[in-house]
């Protein structure tokens, strides 16, 4: 037990209390002495406790009676150690050998604090006493049910509780009221105050430091000279009378020599002060235009004795002085003494003197930065760098004397020589400056390359020939050369040039190009054959891309078989076998992708000869030819196609349909009779076959057809063209036969239900209608364009709960569908219902978080303050939808701003152009704001697109009044039923 600094309260034996407190009875001693010698030892006990160097007893605390706690001293517990000092220990365990260590290893080990001090009669301990225990299942029991019973009783105070918290807030409020609640009854009062006295009230102010916080500037009035002239004739006045002056009858001067003032009184003949005499104002405005022609005549500048300085617009002019850096002054100063130290360290270091130049020039100090530099040019005789800069920074002629310096000191510098050239302002001096310098460099390329920029043809071409003299292997100057020499010629240089440079493509290319300008084509594919081995025979590495990229460069210069040999030789290098049509397809469009169709054509070519009977590498073409070539090209490639894949259905349909759009309709005819006869029973072949017959107007071909193709290849899609045939030409009776009839075979096809249903309600017979739908969606119950039909019927016929409840119904059957909650949404919203149809919105986004249509839906039921905060959250969710891209496209029309509107159209259709959605509002747009031209290129892009689907689009599309319109007479349509409403 630790020891303390606390008084023992125990009685001892010996002190005089405890031994007369402690005899029996209360007897006193026998005898005088003996009472004595008591009482002598008495009072030496007194002075030495007996228990003083005894042990303590054990669990002796001192104090303890009275409540004080024991303490711990340093004495107690040794001196303090580090917590990086090592243990005593010296073979104890890694991660126990610091004192800090064994330290966290006790805590760790006993987290409880199972001290008296941390211990409370009725809580207990402060801690778990069992929290190092395991925790189990009967323990977890326990906690729930003392946790429901707490929860209990804290639900049986919570209503007295929170009306005594409120009581409390109350009062709280009304001892310390809000400054706005102080006020209330004043506001209630500025309901009285009338217009003309809101706007008597003064505007509040501030007067504080008025002075400090908007300083005024002390204004200088112009006085005219009369003022001046005026009083200087009235002479000068004094505050004080000398009392000599008193004896005169009039004032007398007090300056000694007998000058008398100008007042009255006694005036004497003497000299009157110099403030009276004559100002004249003429002469001083002469003085003062002599000055100002003697200031601008020191800041003119003569160029060929001219002056360069307007002498009206000086002051102007004075502006484009001011400093331009932008910096703080104490930079300025920082860096000029930094630059000025390096320059003083090291001044034979170019960077140091050019820097400093710059700075001064910077702060408009030009005349410190050209002393600067042309100390910079003594310090650094051989630096290019600084006379160039010094050429720079000097006006015309100092700097060409500075750049003939220049010269002398670096006479193999090419960069000083063209800054020479550059300086000159005749195109004679730059020749004569370049050729001096040729004669100092001759094998510069750009001294040469620069030289004979200057040149005429026939100059140039001799200066050329000395040139590859000089520079042998400088490749531009060869070709330079070829393109200047006649034909024979130009070969005798380029090969020359191979013989010097035998490593460069570039000069078999344009080799190739001279072959076929000169009409001499069957030698490209050679020459470029030649070159492929000749490079690698002198060990050059065949870049594919390299050549591809020389292929495209030749297309765009118009050298289309050099552009074909090219492709045709590199195609194939570097590719593994399996990835041939992979690569091939990629490079195809990449030459699209950069414009050069040739080489694309020239890669489909290619590729077809090595796959021949590949239907997707015919497709790529034909599409290819569709988009970029002709329609003879396209026609050409697809007989090629058909002969080698005549299996392939939709090959003979592009050819077909080639011929029916350019009028030839019995060739159409003649080649789906070969299509027929490759591919027997092909229900595409039979559809496009009766297409072709009735939109050429021949109906009964075109029912013999489909009878004949009913018989022999009777599928779904023959049973509903059937019926739709009969039903655009009015046949309603027979169409709902077909209907008959195919539904006892194709039951579970949803179209011929939406068909039967259709007709019924065209023909007025609602209730039939609604059973073809019923039956319908018993069998295909997952077909949501059957629902809706039926919702939007219930809805017309004025059943908007039946409808609600089909809708429900709907959603069950099919959960997560965006257009079922759209259908949804819109029948709350067109009865009138905007809050639920609000609160359905919320649920379809939830459960449909990354519909665009649903998004697009939902802007627009947005008060028009908060759609554009709705269109944001709805592009963050579907960036690239493009109902949500339409959205806002129409967002910005109806805010009237045309130029992003028409930017967002643009964006739509590009990320999607089979909606014809899109295309409708975008003509409609184009239609009110936009020019006749800009309309036809709309509608001439929606024709080429040919877009299919759309709600609206679809709507008037698959009208049966529409049924023989083309995409630019639907798409005419689509925008006349658009109201501009949003």
């Amino acid at each position: 037990m630790a020891a303390t600094l606390q008084p023992p309260i125990l009685s001892q034996p010996g002190s005089g209390a405890g031994a007369g407190a402690g005899a029996p009875g209360g007897a006193a001693p026998a005898g005088g002495a003996s009472g004595l010698t008591a009482s002598l030892t008495g009072t030496m006990n007194k002075k030495k406790k007996p228990f003083l160097g005894m042990p303590a007893p054990l669990g002796y605390v001192p104090g303890l009676g009275r409540g004080a706690t024991g303490f711990t001293t340093r004495s107690d517990i040794g001196p303090a150690r580090d917590a990086n000092d090592p243990v005593d220990d010296r073979h104890a365990p890694p991660g126990k050998r610091t004192v800090g260590d064994q330290m966290k290893k006790g805590q760790d080990d006993d987290d409880e604090d199972l001290n008296d001090t941390n211990y409370d009669e009725f809580n207990g301990y402060a801690g778990s006493l069992f929290s190092s225990g395991p925790y189990e299942k009967d323990d977890e029991e326990a906690d729930a049910i003392y946790a429901a019973l707490d929860k209990r009783m804290d639900e049986r105070r919570k209503e007295r509780r929170e009306m005594r918290e409120k009581e409390e807030i109350e009062r709280y409020r009304m001892e310390r009221p809000k400054i706005q609640q102080q006020f209330s009854d004043l506001k209630r009062k500025l309901a009285e105050v009338s217009e003309e006295e809101w706007l008597s009230i003064p505007e509040v102010g501030d007067a504080r430091n008025k002075r400090q916080r908007n300083p005024r500037y002390e204004k200088l009035t112009p006085v005219p000279d009369s003022f001046f002239a005026r009083h200087l004739k009235t002479g000068e006045s004094h505050t004080s009378v000398d009392p000599l002056q008193t004896q005169f009858g009039g004032l007398t001067s007090p300056f000694p020599g007998g000058l008398n003032t100008p007042y009255p009184g006694g005036m004497s003949s003497g000299l009157m002060t110099p403030g009276t005499g004559e100002l004249d104002m003429r002469k001083i405005g002469q003085a003062r235009n002599t000055l100002m022609d003697m200031r601008l005549s020191q800041v003119s500048d003569s160029v060929s004795g001219q002056t360069v300085v307007d002498p009206k617009g000086y002051l102007t002019d004075l502006n484009s002085m001011i400093p331009s850096h932008g910096g703080d002054i104490n930079d300025i100063k920082k860096a000029r003494l930094l630059l000025k130290s390096v320059r003083e360290t090291n001044p034979h270091h170019p960077p140091a003197w050019i820097a400093s130049a710059r700075l001064e020039e910077v702060t408009g100090k030009l005349q410190v930065a050209r002393n600067l530099i042309m100390k910079g040019t003594e310090m650094c005789p051989k630096s290019e760098d600084v006379w160039l800069e010094a050429a720079r920074l000097q006006p015309g002629d100092t700097a060409k004397a500075v750049v003939a310096q220049a010269v002398r000191h670096l006479p193999q510098s090419v960069r000083i020589f063209i800054r020479a050239a550059e300086l000159e302002t005749s195109i004679r001096g730059k020749k004569r400056v370049l050729r001096k310098a040729l004669e100092y460099i001759p094998n510069s390329v750009r001294l040469w390359k620069t030289a004979v920029e200057l040149e005429e043809p026939e100059d140039a071409r001799i200066m050329l020939s000395r040139a590859v003299e000089c520079c042998p292997t400088s490749v531009e100057l060869w070709l330079a050369l070829a393109r200047l020499e006649t034909y024979e010629n130009a070969r005798k240089v380029l090969n020359k040039a191979r013989e010097n440079i035998p490593t460069d493509r570039h000069i078999w290319i344009t080799a190739a190009k001279l072959e076929e300008v000169n009409g001499n084509s069957q030698m490209v594919e050679k020459i470029i054959d030649r070159a492929i081995t000749s490079l690698r025979a002198n060990g050059v590495e065949i870049n594919r891309e390299q050549w591809i990229q020389d292929a495209e460069e030749c297309d765009k210069a118009g050298s289309v078989v050099t552009c074909q040999a090219i492709i045709r030789a590199v195609i194939g290098i570097g590719i593994e076998e399996e990835d041939r049509k992979h690569t091939w397809m990629e490079d195809a469009e990449s030459c699209v992708a950069h414009g050069a169709l040739q080489c694309a054509r020239a890669i489909y070519s290619h590729s077809l000869q090595v796959f021949p009977s590949k239907k997707s590498v015919w497709l790529r073409a034909a599409y290819f030819e569709k988009s970029h070539g002709t329609r003879e090209s396209l026609e050409a490639l697809l007989q090629r196609a058909v002969a080698h894949c005549p299996k392939a259905e939709v090959l003979w349909l592009m050819g077909a349909k080639s011929k029916w759009l350019a009028g030839d309709v019995p060739a159409a005819r003649s080649i789906l009779a070969l299509a027929f006869q490759a591919n027997p029973n092909s229900e595409e072949i039979w559809l496009a076959a009766v297409k072709l017959e009735s939109e050429n107007n021949e109906y009964e071909r075109a029912r013999r057809l489909l009878a004949k193709a009913r018989s022999s290849a009777a599928t779904a899609r023959v049973f509903m063209k059937s019926v739709k045939l009969e039903w655009v030409l009015g046949n309603t009776m027979g169409a709902l036969d077909l209907c008959e009839e195919a539904l006892k075979h194709y039951g579970d096809f949803p179209k011929l239900w939406m068909m039967k249903g259709q007709i019924e309600e065209q023909m007025g017979q609602p209730d039939l209608a609604r059973d073809a739908y019923n039956q319908g969606l018993k069998k295909c119950p997952h077909s949501i364009p059957l629902w809706l039909l039926l919702s939007r019927l219930e809805e017309r016929v004025g059943q908007l709960t039946r409808a609600r409840a089909i809708m429900e119904k709907a959603r069950l059957k099919n959960p997560q569908n965006p257009e079922l909650w759209l259908e949804s949404v819109r029948l709350e919203y067109s009865a009138g219902l905007k809050n639920i149809a609000n609160t359905l919105m919320a649920k379809a986004l939830q459960e449909c978080p990354s519909s665009g249509i649903l998004w697009a839906e939902a802007v627009f039921m947005e008060a028009r303050p908060q759609r554009k905060t709705k269109s944001v959250d709805a592009l963050k969710k579907c960036e690239h939808d493009p109902h949500v891209l339409l959205a806002v496209a129409k967002l910005f029309w109806s805010e009237r701003i045309i130029t992003k509107a028409r930017e967002w159209f643009h964006r739509t259709v590009k990320i999607d152009q089979d909606l014809g959605d899109a295309w409708a509002y975008f003509y409609k747009f184009e239609q009110q704001h936009g020019t006749e031209e800009q309309q036809q290129d709309v509608k001439k892009r929606c024709e080429n697109s040919e877009p299919r689907h759309g709600e609206l689009w679809c709507k008037v599309s698959k009208d049966v009044k529409n049924w023989q319109q083309k995409v630019g007479g639907i798409l005419e349509l689509a925008a006349a039923e658009i109201k501009n409403s949003f």
